[in-house]
């Protein structure tokens, strides 16, 4: 499993609509065989920063099975208008460091 991060910078007046075209888009994560889970955040002390985790089955479970499926072309259109406020967008690898309660 890779884990990845997106960063968002999103102003205060598009914000009602960003969450929006996330909750739209996240018809084709469900839909996808490569997503195994996804949250969208938004920091209580930034309001403006937002953090998309997605845990794909895998980097080239993302970056090729994902990428070139049709469920790309729907999440794509929803999520584009916010492409530009992108501020980072990275994989990550687990470590052994971990709990859940």
């Amino acid at each position: 499993m890779i884990v990845e991060y997106i960063r968002y910078k999103i102003d205060e007046p598009r914000r009602v609509e960003f969450e929006k075209a996330y909750q739209n888009a996240s018809a084709a994560l469900d839909a996808s065989t490569h997503c195994r889970a996804y949250e969208l955040t938004r920091c209580t002390e930034a309001a403006e920063s937002y953090i998309l985790r997605i845990e794909w089955d895998s980097e080239e479970g993302h970056m090729k099975g994902f990428r070139s499926s049709p469920e790309f072309k729907t999440f794509f259109t929803a999520i584009h208008p916010y492409v530009k406020d992108i501020e980072e967008m990275r994989h990550y690898q687990l470590t052994e460091v971990k709990t859940r309660k």
